[in-house]
């Protein structure tokens, strides 16, 4: 997993509450068993006017030029409510969101999004509003994201303060996913199967 240190990128704003994960990556898309490929996929049926993906809806904000390249998105209050289903993190990573900025979050989506190398931050709904202000008052607007110091500060200075949980913090500097963080004990695993075999030998024997 990429860890996560600072991120400076173009914020993109998506002002709609409750987007659910069928919206996010619909159904159809979900055959694969790899985590690539989800982007194109991403919000499909409001990006795109067919089924085939090949006709940009030119109403849907992502669709603007100036979104062109974003990495952190600005939302509304549940996002990521619906299914479990974490392709939809998946697909936002892949489209190349590192990090999404909402007054609240669905818990499932909220720690799927961890184990996958992004960063949701909680903020109040007065604070997202003053972000969505700031993004839409400049085209090409840039957030900068410092997860060391919990901090995000837009183009004109201002600094806003942001909680996340200290082992969330450390997995996601350190590019610490579920496997990775078993890894990082693979001395003790060997040591204890090392002991387990000689104890139970009668458990590792080859069937014939």
């Amino acid at each position: 997993m990429r860890s996560f240190t600072n991120l400076k990128g173009i914020a993109c704003l998506l002002d709609k509450a409750n987007v659910d994960t069928d919206q996010i990556i619909p159904k159809q898309f979900l055959r694969k068993i790899e985590r690539s490929g989800f982007g194109q996929h991403l919000f499909h049926d409001w990006r795109f006017l067919d089924d085939a993906g090949k006709i940009p809806n030119p109403d849907f904000i992502l669709n603007a030029p100036r979104y062109a390249n974003g990495t952190i998105l600005i939302t509304r209050d549940n996002f990521g409510c619906g299914s479990s289903r974490e392709h939809a993190p998946w697909a936002l990573e892949d489209y190349g969101f590192r990090s999404i900025i909402a007054p609240s979050f669905a818990d499932i989506f909220f720690n799927n999004c961890f184990k996958n190398g992004m960063l949701p931050i909680v903020l109040s709904e007065d604070k997202v509003e003053e972000i969505f202000k700031s993004i839409e008052s400049k085209v090409g607007a840039n957030l900068t994201i410092d997860l060391e110091k919990q901090t995000i500060i837009t183009d004109e200075g201002k600094s806003y303060a942001f909680e996340v949980d200290p082992f969330r913090k450390y997995c996601l500097l350190n590019g610490l996913d579920d496997i990775g963080l078993t890894m990082k004990k693979a001395d003790k695993i060997q040591k204890f199967e090392d002991k387990n075999q000689k104890d139970v030998p009668w458990l590792y024997r080859k069937v014939v």
